[in-house]
Order: structure tokens, then sequence, then C-alpha cells
């Protein structure tokens, strides 16, 4: 009874962790159009006093934080593969959602227009976001076994860090590019921005989401280090696991 604890236990936090990941992954992907604005009491570069971002930024930080866990505890198959089930698990949420905006509506439900504006994300946003995610995922699971092999496995504040940052770049890149320069701008599809917006953009929600991976930091120390202590995760799991 004694030795299937640690297992049950390692099999509860595997599982608790790759929720918070498509958990926010799914929230980010419906909240994905509408553009944020926080001020800020400093000036910033091309932003000026205020952070403009999309609302997916928020959530979506999140699942590096999620990915960052999973991988320093799982290793770097086991994080790949949770990138790419999410992957999959993207198109079951917007095939959901698609099939309730075309269902027929009720008399008492809620307007029908409004919550199809809502819940469905144009097509520029769900391939900007999409693409985005596949590269920005797989290359941060990348990097962040990369810098644990230059570091020895010393270091987890160096390769959350470092992974999330260059992963956030390539992700805030590809995504506000995609969804908002190329296809407008090429495909005739979508709003067409201003260059100095989408520039805002890029800079804002990369600078949000930095923010967030090193105010995480600890908190991938607090998960890790319960787990580890308590015994549910091998202190050192091989990149090839």
């Amino acid at each position: 009874m004694t030795s299937e604890r640690p297992h049950s236990a390692l099999a509860t936090g595997q599982l608790a962790i790759a929720a918070l990941f498509v958990t926010a992954l799914m929230t980010a992907q419906l909240t994905a159009a509408k553009i944020l604005e926080f001020v800020v009491p400093f000036s910033l570069p091309v932003t000026g006093n205020a952070l403009v971002l999309p609302g997916a930024a928020l959530a979506y930080a999140l699942t590096f934080f999620a990915s960052d866990c999973y991988a320093e505890l799982f290793g770097k198959r086991a994080a790949q593969r949770l990138v790419n089930v999410g992957f999959v698990m993207n198109f079951v949420m917007l095939a959901l959602v698609w099939s309730t905006i075309a269902a027929p509506a009720a008399q008492s439900s809620v307007d029908p227009a409004k919550f199809r504006t809502v819940l469905g994300a144009s097509t520029p946003v769900v391939v900007g976001s999409l693409l985005a995610y596949l590269v920005s995922q797989n290359w941060d699971v990348i990097a962040f076994h990369r810098i644990r092999e230059l570091t020895d496995g010393a270091h987890l504040w160096a390769r959350n860090i470092g992974s999330t940052a260059s992963s956030q770049a390539i992700d805030t890149v590809i995504f506000v590019g995609v969804a908002f320069y190329v296809f407008p701008r090429y495909v005739g599809v979508g709003v067409v921005l201003p260059g100095d917006l989408i520039l805002a953009l890029v800079v804002g929600q990369y600078i949000m989401k930095l923010l967030i991976a090193v105010f995480d930091t600890p908190l991938v120390y607090a998960v890790v280090g319960y787990l580890r202590s308590r015994e549910y995760a091998p202190a050192h799991p091989s990149a090839a696991d």
C-alpha cells in the first residue's frame, strides 16, 4: 500500500498540471479577439504609457508556466506530447463552439448574433493562434532542455525564464503578424490595423508575457520542489523520457 502512494500522487500531480495547461490554452483561444489596454505609470518604447495586448495573452502566458513545470518533472518527450495533445484539443474546442453557434436557438436564449460575436473567433485569430502555439510551445520545450543541458541540470530559474522569453517572442510575432497583418493585408480577411498599433500589440504582449514569466518562476520552484520533496517525481528525468 505504501509503495503505491508516490505513484498515485505522481499521477495526480501530472493530471493537475496537464489540466491547468489545457484549461489556460482553451481560455486563451476564447479570449483572443478582445484587445486589452493597461495604463502604466511610466513611458515605454513604442507603446508609451500603455500596454496594448490581445486578451489571450494573460491566459496563454500561464500555459508556459504549466509546460515548464511539466517538462522539468516528467521530461522532454512527455512535455512534447502534452503540447501536441493541446494542439489537437484546440480543434475539438473550435468544433464544439461552432456547432453550438450553428445550432438553432430557443426564444429564451441570449442573442445568437452576440453569442457568435463573443465566442466565434475570426479566421485570422484562429489561424494565427494555432500556428503560433504549435511553433512556440514546441520551441519552449526544446529550449528548456537545451538550457538544462548547458547548466548541467542546475539553475531552474534560468531555463524557466530563458525558454519562456524566447518562445514568447516567437509566439507574439507569429500570432500578431498572422492575425493582424498577413491575413488582413494579403488574404483580405480580418480588420486592417495601422502599423503602429500592430507594433504596439507585439511590444505590449511580449512585455506582459515576460513579466509573468519572471514572476511565475518562484511558483515553478514551489511546484517542482514540493512534488520532488514528496518523492512524487524523479529528481532528474531524462530528456528522452
